[in-house]
């Protein structure tokens, strides 16, 4: 990720409500198929800034391992006060095989070049223990892409079904995959495809801070469809992918 971007994501992680509705729906996700289980130790893989592993272990109470390879994140991380945290490339983590209960890795398969998403999957799965979880986000829809997602240096974005075919490979059952962010799609598609191109505007972040009742709104659109996925039923479309996967057994 542009190391630029860190300071930015600190800064509106905890209250803007892309991140905040993003958690809330990947929570959902995540609980249709914990069905019962405590993971004890957890691999957060591409921390970022550490906020997300901080919340997993306050709320928690797992023991999260955090991993970023940006020094940036590291230093964020540690200052969040966790202890575990290492940088480290995700196509060579230095764990054990089947050293984690959960894996989770957010908005970061995004930033390999297309098709090199297999190193880092198959190194995720191989730390995975059998019926292990894995929880992973991805920006969806190559249309959808923004100067925010050229700003972050995204180079990569899903449909589902490549997805779901690329988890499958490295040796996940997919449990569930569901598109996410769908009801501000066509909004996101006319700022992306039309508005941004006339004003012909650089890359720049998509996080500046919004009047109170805009975030508020907007918010209020990634609840909704929170909700909806608490039911069982999936998204058809969307600016993100959310997958909930399970390592095969032996």
């Amino acid at each position: 990720m542009n190391p630029e971007e860190f300071s930015n994501v600190a800064r509106a992680e905890s209250s803007y409500w892309w991140y905040r509705g993003m958690r809330r729906i990947s929570e959902t996700v995540l609980e249709t198929g914990l069905n019962g289980r405590d993971p004890v130790r957890a691999l957060e893989a591409g921390c970022g800034t550490g906020y997300y592993a901080h919340l997993l272990e306050r709320r928690r109470n797992w023991s999260v391992y955090p991993v970023d390879l940006a020094w940036e994140g590291v230093v964020r991380a540690r200052g969040l006060g966790l202890a575990r945290v290492t940088q480290a490339d995700l196509r060579a983590l230095p764990f054990a095989d089947g050293a984690f209960d959960l894996v989770s890795c957010m908005d970061v398969l995004v930033h390999f070049a297309k098709g090199g998403e297999g190193p880092p999957l198959a190194e995720l799965a191989r730390v995975t223990a059998p019926r292990g979880l894995l929880l992973l986000r991805a920006a969806a829809m190559r249309i959808l892409r923004s100067r925010h997602s050229q700003f972050v240096w995204e180079r990569q974005r899903y449909e589902r079904r490549t997805l779901v075919a690329a988890v499958r490979q490295a040796g996940f059952r997919v449990l569930r995959c569901t598109y996410a962010n769908c009801l501000l799609s066509p909004v996101a598609l006319v700022k992306f495809r039309i508005w941004e191109p006339l004003l012909r505007r650089r890359a720049e972040s998509g996080t500046k801070p919004l009047p109170r009742w805009l975030d508020a709104l907007l918010y209020s659109c990634l609840r909704a469809e929170a909700g909806w996925l608490r039911t069982g039923r999936d998204l058809p479309f969307g600016q993100s992918l959310v997958l909930l996967g399970e390592r095969a057994a032996p």
